[in-house]
C-alpha cells in the first residue's frame, strides 16, 4: 500500500469510529426529540435525497477539477456538519445537520476514482473494498463506546465526540496528493451522458436500484424495533452495531477478492439471512450475527460500482461512479419512509415484505444482468 492509500486508510479509520459512534444511533436520538416513526423515516429520507443530489455533480467536478480538492471538500463539509447535529437543540436545525452530512456523501464518487487510480495491481473491486474495510475497522469500536457514553451520558455526547474525531480525519486528509486530472479523447465529450445512457448500461441501473432498495428497506428502524419490540437495551446496541462493522470488514475482504457479479450475489444473499434473523429470531446472539450479516449491504454496493466498472470509460470514469452513487443514494432517499409507514402499521411488516423483494431482486440479477463473469474478469485484467 502507497502513501497516499495509507494516509486515506488512517483518516477513514478515524472517521469510522466517529461516525459509528452516532450514525445508526440517530433513529434513537430522533425518537428522544420527539419523531414518531413515519417522521424519522421522512428525516431519513431527506438525507437520502441530499445523498442523491450530490453525487452526480461530484462525478463531473472531480473529472473537471481533480478528485483530492473533492475529497477535502467533503471532509469539511461533513465535520460542519457534525458540529451542527452536536449543537442542535430542536429537530429542524438537527435536520439541517442531517441532510448536509448526506450531501457530503458525495465523498465516495471522489474517493472510489482516487483509490481505482492508485491501486496499482490490485482489481477494482479488490481495491475498494479494502479501502472500504479500513473505514470499517473504525466503524467497530465506534458503536460500542457510542453506546457506552449515551448510556451514561446521552446520546447528544456522541456527536459532540464525534464532531472532534472528524477534525482530527480531516486534518490527515489534506496529507494525500494530487492525481492528475484525465483528459479526455478525440472526440469524448466530459459532459455528455450519451455514452453511458445505452441500453445495456440502463439496464444494469434498474437491476441495482432493485437489490439495494429491498436490502436497505429493513435496515432505517431496526435499532428502534429491536428497542422497542425486543427490549434490546442501549448498550447492547452498540455492540451489535458494532458486529455490523466487524461483517463489512470481513465480507469486503472476503467476497472482495471473488469475481465481482459472484460477490454481489452472495452478498444480497446475506441480506435475506440478516432480515430472517431480525424478523424471527429470539435473543441477543441471532440478532448479533444477524448485525454481522448487515454488514453485507456495504459489500454489494462497492461490489455494484466494481461490476458498473465494465461500462465505463477512464476519462469518465467518475461520472460514471456519481450515475451509479446517485441510482443508489435515490434508495436511501425512498426506502426510509416506507419502511417508517410499514412499521407504523405493524413493526414486523418492514422484515417480511423486504425478505420477499429480496428474493425477488436476488434471482433478477442473477437471471437478467447484463453483466456476466467474464465481463468482469476481462476489466480487472485491464
Amino acid at each position: 500500500m502507497n502513501r497516499n492509500l495509507f494516509l486515506l486508510s488512517i483518516s477513514l479509520v478515524t472517521w469510522g469510529i466517529g461516525e459509528g459512534m452516532w450514525l445508526l444511533f440517530q433513529p434513537l436520538y430522533l425518537d428522544q426529540l420527539g419523531a414518531g416513526p413515519v417522521l424519522i423515516g421522512a428525516i431519513q429520507g431527506v438525507s437520502g435525497l441530499s445523498m442523491a443530489i450530490a453525487h452526480l455533480p461530484a462525478g463531473y467536478l472531480s473529472d473537471r477539477f481533480g478528485r483530492r480538492t473533492l475529497l477535502i471538500s467533503a471532509w469539511f463539509l461533513g465535520t460542519l456538519a457534525a458540529w451542527i447535529m452536536a449543537l442542535a437543540n430542536s429537530i429542524p436545525v438537527f435536520v439541517i445537520g442531517s441532510a448536509l452530512y448526506g450531501v457530503t456523501s458525495f465523498v465516495v464518487v471522489p474517493l472510489n476514482g482516487y483509490v481505482t487510480v492508485a491501486r496499482g495491481n490490485w482489481s477494482v473491486g479488490r481495491a475498494i473494498t479494502l479501502i472500504s474495510a479500513t473505514f470499517n475497522l473504525g466503524v467497530i469500536p465506534g458503536p460500542i463506546l457510542g453506546g457506552w457514553v449515551g448510556e451514561h451520558f446521552g446520546l447528544r455526547t456522541n456527536f459532540f465526540i464525534a464532531a472532534i474525531l472528524f477534525v482530527i480525519s480531516s486534518a490527515l486528509i489534506t496529507l494525500i496528493e494530487r492525481q492528475p486530472v484525465e483528459i479526455p479523447t478525440s472526440g469524448s465529450k466530459r459532459t455528455s451522458l450519451r455514452w453511458a445512457l445505452n441500453t445495456r448500461y440502463l439496464h444494469y441501473l434498474v437491476i441495482v436500484f432493485m437489490v439495494m432498495f429491498c436490502t436497505y428497506l429493513p435496515q432505517p428502524l431496526s435499532q428502534n424495533f429491536l428497542q422497542d419490540q425486543r427490549g434490546v437495551a442501549l448498550q447492547q446496541m452498540g455492540v451489535l452495531i458494532a458486529a455490523r462493522g466487524v461483517g463489512a470488514v470481513l465480507l469486503n475482504l472476503v467476497l472482495g477478492q471473488l469475481n465481482a457479479r459472484f460477490g454481489f450475489l452472495l452478498a444480497q444473499a446475506a441480506m435475506a439471512v440478516f432480515t430472517l434473523l431480525i424478523w424471527r429470531g429470539s435473543g441477543i446472539p441471532s440478532y448479533l450475527f444477524g448485525y454481522l450479516l448487515m454488514g453485507s449491504y456495504q459489500t454489494a454496493r462497492l461490489l455494484a460500482i466494481a461490476q458498473g466498472r465494465v461500462l465505463l470509460k477512464n476519462e469518465n470514469m467518475n461520472m460514471g461512479y456519481g450515475i451509479i452513487e446517485t441510482c443508489m443514494a435515490l434508495v436511501l432517499f425512498l426506502a426510509p419512509p416506507l419502511a417508517g409507514y410499514l412499521y407504523s402499521l405493524n413493526p414486523v411488516w418492514i422484515y417480511s415484505v423486504s425478505l420477499g423483494m429480496i428474493l425477488v431482486a436476488l434471482a433478477s440479477s442473477l437471471f437478467f444482468s447484463p453483466l456476466r463473469a467474464r465481463d468482469i474478469v476481462e476489466c480487472a485484467a485491464n
